[in-house]
């Protein structure tokens, strides 16, 4: 069984961590309302108010979704612990509105850097 997820940033393609996709199949570009800020070398998402913030839909396996919650630190108990939880969302995707996984970031926008395009790629 697959499910979709919406990555935003070190995921997508030409981005530092695209080779983690390479197993899954890539659907398109999407969007979806946020705030998209910089934390260090990667970002993160806080759905809600904002601008569009770009990513892409791919399609994941079992496996590769666990390796990806590890790659973004869900159930882990390190320092990454508590950035981001996988929810469910609505991104537009191809003009239509499609129900995916997304890693919401967990520590809100405040002392963080907005970028202000919604789109990690272009800053």
């Amino acid at each position: 069984m697959s499910d979709l997820i919406f990555v935003y940033g070190a995921l997508r393609k030409g981005a530092s961590n695209d080779w983690r996709m390479a197993e899954a199949r890539w659907l398109g570009p999407a969007e979806i309302a946020g705030t998209l800020v910089k934390i260090d070398w990667y970002p993160g998402l806080v759905l809600g108010e904002g601008c569009l913030v770009k990513g892409e839909v791919y399609e994941v396996g079992p496996e590769l979704m666990k390796e990806l919650d590890e790659f973004e630190g869900i159930g882990l108990k390190d320092d990454r612990n508590g950035e981001y939880h996988r929810i469910r969302a609505e991104v537009l995707l191809a003009g239509v509105k499609t129900e995916v996984w997304i890693y919401e970031w967990l520590k809100g926008v405040e002392g963080y850097p907005v970028v202000g395009s919604g789109d990690w790629l272009r800053g």
